[in-house]
């Protein structure tokens, strides 16, 4: 290589070293890790200081120690910013995080129009917007973005299916999204963003084959295999509620179920019906155990299809893991299932964000910190 390239390659190693780095790092850790020579460094950091990607803190003297105290250089993460949106049939949120992945402002709004896509992703173009300001965020700082939406979305981020509506199909989620914001942009379903942030922050960290699970008036599955997230043909792969072999619909209407819902007024209702469940209420009971069952139904299926070893429920499961988590075991361990792990999910309704989040930093992994390499 010549020597713009070298620099370049060692910059990047240096980058990626200080953003992997959990606190602070010396010099001489750099160095140590890096195998580049401390001369090097210094000259890299120097670049990188002038940058602005990084911040040489004050030196702090050591307790005991007669000699100089070490210099200490940390990534200034919120130099470069990621947008998330998460779009559902009534309202748009969005969120802009570091490249470390820490949430720093937060938008929302009802939609106008859901049944409207290109009104909806102007909505959703606007409130990053908002989500940027609420950050402190200037816009030459957004460097991606990317959405989390229902329905089939392929690798290309194109929606092929969503269920009770055409409207949407077809539509090209990353290219209308770059358009508005002018960074680049991603897409995926919501609940294989949400596999994917419980992996990275959440619930599933010790795990590599995961689905990430939401069962109730709404329904869906994440997948992930070996950490990567399966889309399967046409991101088909999870959209259970077109399996008309399963018994996704039956408890559409039943209010326990509604624990799901997009709807705060119907949500309200499900976890009234739980806390009347929690103080022994039997018509309360009953409406768990039907739905207990019917979660059961489902992850007995998929224990001796996709066999994953960790089952995380989100989508607002998480509110009554409480009760639905001893049941949904015990169900499954009567139907003689694999030994899966069941857990709920510690992100909440911010899963399928900070998934989108982890979608985009991964696919500007490079550009944000250079070449995946090792020591050179």
């Amino acid at each position: 290589m010549n020597q713009s390239a070298v620099r370049r390659v060692n910059t990047s190693v240096v980058l990626r070293a200080l953003a992997v780095s959990a606190g602070p790092t010396t010099l001489t850790a750099l160095a140590d890790g890096s195998g580049l020579s401390r001369r090097t460094i210094e000259l890299i950091l120097d670049s990188l200081l002038a940058a602005g990607w990084v911040t040489e803190l004050e030196r702090v003297p050591v307790s005991g120690s007669a000699g100089r105290p070490a210099r200490r250089y940390e990534l200034r993460a919120e130099h470069a910013l990621l947008a998330a949106i998460r779009i559902t049939t009534l309202d748009v949120s969005a969120v802009v995080a570091d490249v470390r992945g820490h949430i720093l402002g937060r938008a929302h709004r009802p939609l106008r129009a859901y049944q409207d896509p290109q009104a909806t992703l102007d909505d959703a173009a606007e409130l990053v917007q908002e989500a940027l300001a609420d950050a402190g965020g200037s816009p030459d700082r957004l460097r991606a973005g990317a959405v989390a939406s229902g329905g089939a979305i392929d690798d290309e981020g194109v929606v092929r299916h969503l269920v009770h509506t055409t409207r949407w199909k077809g539509v090209h989620l990353p290219e209308e999204l770059t358009r508005r914001l002018r960074v680049p942009c991603f897409a995926d379903n919501d609940t294989n963003l949400g596999a994917l942030a419980e992996r990275w922050r959440g619930a599933a960290g010790d795990h590599d084959n995961v689905v990430w699970a939401m069962l109730g008036n709404r329904t869906g599955l994440g997948i992930l295999i070996r950490g990567a997230v399966h889309r399967g043909l046409d991101g088909a792969a999870g959209e259970i509620i077109e399996a008309v072999s399963l018994p996704v619909d039956s408890v559409e209407n039943l209010p326990a179920a509604w624990l799901t819902s997009p709807e705060p007024a119907r949500r309200a209702v499900a976890l009234a019906r739980f806390d009347a469940a929690r103080a022994g209420d039997t018509g309360a009971l009953a409406e768990v155990d039907e739905l207990v069952a019917n979660i059961a139904s489902i992850l007995t299926t998929l224990s001796w299809t996709v066999a994953p070893s960790l089952i995380v429920l989100g989508g607002g499961m998480e509110d009554a893991a409480d009760v639905l988590l001893p049941r949904v075991r015990a169900a499954m361990r009567r139907a003689h299932t694999p030994a899966v792990e069941l857990r709920a999910t510690r992100l909440g309704h911010d899963a399928p964000l900070i998934g989108a989040v982890k979608l985009a930093l991964d696919r500007m992994d490079t550009e944000l910190f250079g070449p995946l390499l090792s020591s050179p």
